[in-house]
C-alpha cells in the first residue's frame, strides 16, 4: 500500500526532525541584503537576480536543490544554473566543508550575475530530508553514492519532486525496480544521468545500428577499465563536520577510513559494483539502445573476475563477462578489449564510445542521413543556453512538459541491471539465466537472493 502521507517516509528514530514552517522561518535569517528574501521565497525576487536574460519570470523558474556535493553534485549544478529558468536554491552533504563550499560557489555565481554584489540565498544542510520536506523545491539533483540513489529518489518522488538521478541508477534490481514503480506512481519526472545519449554521435551511432546499417549485429563488445584497487587502510579519526554514520546510511557499518569515501567507494561492494557500474552504465547503456533493448536486456550471463581477497577495495578489478540476447546476439564485456562499445553486423561495424567518438567501417556512415522511414531514438536536442549540456536541458523541458526523458526511469534501472547481473554471474561463478519479464534469476535460489540487499536500520524502508 502506498503510504498515506510524507511523513511516514524515511524518519528514522534519534534525529531531530525540522518542521517545514521552522525551516522557512530559519531560511528567512539567511536572506540577501538590500531587502532580497530568501531564495525559498522566489516570488518576490527581482527577475534580474537569476536569469541574465530577465525573460524567466521568478515565479516560473525550477527551484532546484542538489543533494551530494562531490563529483557529480557541482558539474550538474554548475550547469543547470546557467540556465535562466532554473533557480538554486539549495545544496545537501552529509560533509559540512563540502556543503559550505557549494554554498559560496552558488552564492558567488548568483552574485556575479545579478545587481547583488552579496548575494545570500543559499541554504545547506546535511540531512536530505530537510530538503524534500521543502516546498519550496520543485526538484533536486541526487548526486550521492551509489547506495542512497533509490533511498533519497524514493522520498523525493514521494514528496513531489521531480528527479535527476546519477548513474547508476540502483545498487541493487530489487530496490531499483521498487524506484521505477513508486516514479510512476507518483507522476513525477525522473533523468538518469546517463548523459551519453544526449551526444549527437552516440545517438546517430545507436540509430545507424538500430535501422541495419551495418546488417544484422551479431556480437557487441564493450571494454571497460580496470577498477581500481586498495589494500586494507587504518581506521581513522573521522574528520570534523562529517557526518559518517548518515554516509553509511542503509549499508554496513564499517570503520571510517578515508578511502572508504568519496569517489573511492565506487570500487566497494557494499556501496557499489565497481567499474562494470561506474564506466558500464554508460557503455552498457549505449549497447541496449543500439540493439533496442533498452526495456528488456540479455538472457543469460557468465563470467570471471578477479575479486580482491584482503583489502579495503572489493570489486573486480579485472573481468570478462559473456552475456546473450534471446535473439542470439552475443554481448562481451572485459577489462581487455577496446574501452567503448563496438557494434559487429554482417555488414561492416560501428564504434561508439561514451565521451562521444564514432569510429565505423564505412567512414560514409558518419554523415548518413536516415531515411524517414528510419527508426528514430529520440528527438533532436539542442541546448540552446552556452555551458549547459543538452543532457540537463532536456530534464528542464521534460519537467516542464512532464513528458520522458531521454533517459528515464525504466532505462536506468535496465541498463544498472545489466551491470548488477554481470556482477552476480562473475561471484556465483556459474551461467545464470534471466527472465527480464519476471526480473528473477531462473533456476538460481543464491543469485535471486543477491537481487536485493539488508539495509542497516533504521533505512530498511519499505518503498511499496
Amino acid at each position: 500500500m502506498p503510504p498515506k502521507s510524507r511523513e511516514g517516509s524515511l524518519h528514522p528514530p534519534k534525529r531531530k526532525q525540522i518542521g517545514r514552517r521552522d525551516f522557512l522561518k530559519r531560511s528567512l535569517k539567511g536572506s540577501a541584503t538590500a531587502g532580497l528574501a530568501t531564495v525559498g521565497l522566489p516570488a518576490i525576487v527581482p527577475s534580474t537576480v537569476f536569469g541574465a536574460d530577465g525573460k524567466t519570470p521568478p515565479n516560473d523558474r525550477i527551484t532546484i536543490a542538489c543533494i551530494g556535493w562531490g563529483q557529480m553534485g557541482p558539474n550538474d549544478t554548475m550547469q543547470l544554473i546557467n540556465s535562466p529558468e532554473i533557480q538554486v536554491v539549495a545544496v545537501c552533504d552529509v560533509d559540512r566543508p563540502r556543503a559550505l563550499k557549494a554554498k559560496k560557489v552558488i552564492e558567488d555565481f548568483y552574485s556575479a550575475h545579478s545587481s547583488y554584489t552579496h548575494y545570500q540565498g543559499c541554504e545547506t544542510s546535511g540531512d536530505f530530508r530537510e530538503i524534500i520536506e521543502r516546498d519550496d523545491i520543485d526538484a533536486v539533483i541526487v548526486a550521492t553514492p551509489d547506495h542512497w540513489h533509490v533511498p533519497i529518489a524514493m522520498a523525493a518522488a514521494r514528496a513531489g519532486k521531480d528527479i535527476y538521478c546519477e548513474k547508476p541508477l540502483s545498487l541493487t534490481v530489487t530496490e531499483g525496480r521498487k524506484l521505477v514503480d513508486g516514479v510512476k506512481r507518483y507522476g513525477r519526472v525522473l533523468q538518469v544521468g546517463s548523459q551519453s545519449r544526449s551526444l549527437p554521435t552516440i545517438k546517430h551511432a545507436c540509430e545507424l545500428v538500430l535501422n541495419g546499417y551495418i546488417g544484422e549485429v551479431h556480437t557487441v563488445k564493450v571494454g571497460l577499465p580496470e577498477t581500481p584497487y586498495h589494500p586494507v587502510q587504518p581506521e581513522m579519526p573521522i574528520p570534523e563536520g562529517f557526518d559518517y554514520d548518515m554516509w553509511l546510511g542503509p549499508a554496513p557499518w564499517a570503520p571510517y577510513t578515508e578511502k572508504r569515501c568519496h569517489v573511492e567507494y565506487r570500487w566497494i561492494l557494499d556501496y557499489s559494483d565497481g567499474m562494470i557500474a561506474d564506466w558500464g552504465a554508460h557503455q552498457l547503456d549505449i549497447a541496449q539502445w543500439g540493439l533496442g533493448m533498452q526495456y528488456s536486456g540479455p538472457v543469460e550471463f557468465e563470467g570471471q573476475g578477479t575479486f580482491p581477497r584482503n583489502g579495503l577495495t572489493t570489486a573486480a578489478t579485472q573481468f570478462h563477462i559473456e552475456m546473450k540476447y534471446a535473439n542470439g546476439v552475443r554481448l562481451l564485456c572485459s577489462t581487455s578489449l577496446r574501452g567503448g562499445t563496438t557494434f559487429e553486423g554482417t555488414e561492416g561495424w560501428i564504434y561508439a564510445s561514451h565521451g562521444g567518438a564514432f569510429a565505423a567501417s564505412d567512414e560514409r556512415l558518419k554523415k548518413l542521413v536516415l531515411k524517414s522511414s528510419d527508426k528514430r531514438l529520440y528527438g533532436d536536442l539542442v541546448a540552446p543556453v552556452p555551458k549547459l549540456t543538452a543532457h540537463r536541458q532536456d530534464f528542464i523541458d521534460c519537467v516542464r512538459s512532464r513528458r520522458i526523458p531521454i533517459a528515464p526511469v525504466e532505462v536506468g534501472h535496465r541498463s544498472a541491471t545489466v551491470c548488477h547481473l554481470a556482477n552476480i554471474a562473475m561471484l556465483r561463478g556459474r551461467k545464470i539465466r534471466w527472465d527480464s519479464q519476471s526480473e528473477s534469476v531462473l533456476d538460481d535460489t543464491i543469485a535471486n537472493r543477491m537481487l536485493s540487499r539488508e539495509s542497516r536500520a533504521p533505512w530498511d524502508i519499505a518503498f511499496i
